[in-house]
């Protein structure tokens, strides 16, 4: 254990976040998602639901500002337009995190799956709420913030 991390926040998914680098993404993702066929570095973490996973990996990874939606969910198949309480629940994680009001987008089922598997790491969490997905656009540190 270390002081002042989440416990969620273990060495494997320490290490990818660390070395991630800005615009690199990071996928989060529910039981049913195909990670092992999608991953280039898969971390999995059966017994999390995805929002404690969201909320922890935010107290270490900014999220970038550079663009106009570091967030991105699956859409709903078949309706677009709706936006699942999790995926609102992610959203409230971003804006608590980032202490503003960031953008999101909701992604076709196939091009998230293409965007999984550009992410720098798919962390797969035991969420059973269907469309518990999440990718996170890593920002930038800048001079004078705090680095840790």
């Amino acid at each position: 254990m270390l002081k002042t991390l989440d416990p969620l926040l273990g060495p494997e998914l320490l290490h990818a976040l660390a070395s991630m680098g800005h615009g690199d993404e990071i996928a989060i993702v529910d039981a049913n998602f195909p990670s092992g066929s999608c991953a280039r570095r898969l971390i999995r973490m059966d017994g999390c639901a995805a929002l404690p996973v969201v909320r922890a990996v935010l107290t270490l990874l900014p999220l970038d500002d550079f663009v106009d939606a570091p967030v991105a969910s699956m859409a709903v198949v078949d309706a677009p337009q709706t936006v699942p309480e999790i995926v609102q629940e992610f959203l409230l994680a971003a804006h608590h995190a980032e202490g503003r009001t960031v953008g999101a987008e909701a992604l076709p089922r196939e091009a998230f799956y293409e965007r999984a598997r550009g992410a720098f790491a798919i962390v797969q969490t035991g969420e059973a709420r269907l469309y518990g997905n999440v990718l996170l656009r890593k920002g930038v540190v800048r001079p004078g913030e705090p680095a840790s």
